[in-house]
């Protein structure tokens, strides 16, 4: 499965996906032709189907979190390094400034 950057965080894919959940289970409620103990089975059967997919996809979740991290830490790390040179080169220019 490939992996892409489409500009949503999993945190947000998974609101969504629940949010829905909860929505079309209110609407099942609503608009059901069944009687109430068919709902009930149905839904069960949903939140199950539903909570075996969120258990599939927490370990795609980790990885793009721990990816995230990692190219976070990457960054701060490489904003780091220029940040220290710049301080340095500005105090060797404050050096030969109070030298001369």
């Amino acid at each position: 499965m490939a992996t892409e950057d489409n500009g949503f965080s999993a945190g947000a894919v998974a609101f969504a996906f629940l949010a829905g959940a909860i929505i079309g289970a209110g609407a099942a409620l609503l608009l059901a032709p069944q009687t109430g103990a068919e709902t009930r089975r149905l839904l069960k059967d949903y939140a199950e189907k539903a909570e075996g997919e969120i258990r599939e996809r927490v370990p795609e979740a980790k990885a793009m979190l721990d990816s995230a991290i990692a190219k976070g830490k990457e960054f701060a790390g490489e904003k780091k390094a220029v940040l220290s040179a710049a301080i340095e080169a500005g105090r060797e220019a404050m050096r030969k400034q109070r030298a001369s």
